[in-house]
């Protein structure tokens, strides 16, 4: 299954233009070890929609996500091939400070993860990094929580409440103020949802469909019918291969790779 699937180029309906693209990824191979887990990746990510990648548990959804700001350094072994750009750099450049991608390219991960200080300090610490001081950081601390739908609900207690002491979805919300405080042009979520309850996703997820006026977002979810509701595009991952992406409605509707049938569908994953 796996030779099918490598020699099989993507299919890829209506191409993201370049000129519209916030990330391109070109002929990514990554590798854990001697394993590889990703295979001549190809494709571009536009600016200022919201982009799902789908594929069922261990097809390489996440280590794309990490790969776009390089994450995947952190683990030990990982070895990298070929091109992201990013503003039309490539960002695995040996010249590129991988701190810096990551100020510019954020990230909010699958369990909620506030600093152990306040809500203000939470959503300041990169600010602070920065250079940010005074009354423009408190300004800035201020927009990020009304931007990430918290500032109502901790307005009267931001400088004093410990974040660990939210619920989970204004945990989840407060890393994503923290997140968007320094305006990062793209916005990366890895399952940003999977650990909430019903309600607390309905608000992410509306406040991900307002987050895309400002940001390019790219989203990891096991729910399709989460990407279904709130995504532009969509990518279908297996076994480490990009096998198909293009426009979410009719990745949904019509699907072109016979693989991406058989899961929209639920005969596997």
């Amino acid at each position: 299954m796996l030779e099918m699937l490598v020699d099989h180029e993507t299919v890829c309906t209506d191409p993201v233009p370049a000129s519209e693209a916030a990330a391109e990824v070109q002929n990514l191979n990554l590798y854990y070890g001697a394993k590889q887990a990703l295979f001549h990746i190809n494709t571009r990510f536009a600016a200022k929609k919201v982009t799902a990648i789908i594929g069922p548990s261990g097809c390489g959804k996440s280590t794309l996500l990490r790969s776009l700001n390089r994450m995947n350094d952190l683990v030990p072994g990982v070895r990298v091939e070929n091109k992201v750009l990013y503003e039309g750099v490539n960002i695995y450049d040996p010249q590129i400070d991988p701190v810096t991608v990551r100020r510019h390219i954020g990230m909010v991960f699958q369990k909620p993860n506030p600093f152990p200080k306040t809500i203000f300090e939470n959503v300041a610490f990169g600010l602070r990094l920065m250079g940010t001081k005074g009354s423009e950081l408190e300004d800035r601390v201020v927009e990020a929580l009304k931007r990430a739908a918290l500032w109502n609900e901790v307005a009267d207690r931001f400088k004093n409440e410990i974040g660990l002491r939210l619920s989970g979805g204004q945990q989840q919300r407060l890393c994503i103020a923290r997140a968007i405080a320094v305006e990062p042009p793209l916005l990366l979520m890895d399952e940003p949802t999977s650990a909430l309850d019903p309600i607390a996703t309905q608000a992410i997820e509306d406040l991900i469909l307002e987050l895309k006026n400002r940001y390019t977002v790219v989203i990891v979810t096991h729910n399709m019918q989460q990407a279904a509701r709130i995504s532009d595009r969509t990518l279908f991952m297996h076994l480490g291969i990009l096998v198909e992406e293009g426009p979410t409605s009719l990745i949904f509707t019509k699907p072109q790779h016979p693989y991406t049938e058989a899961y929209i569908t639920g005969r596997f994953g």
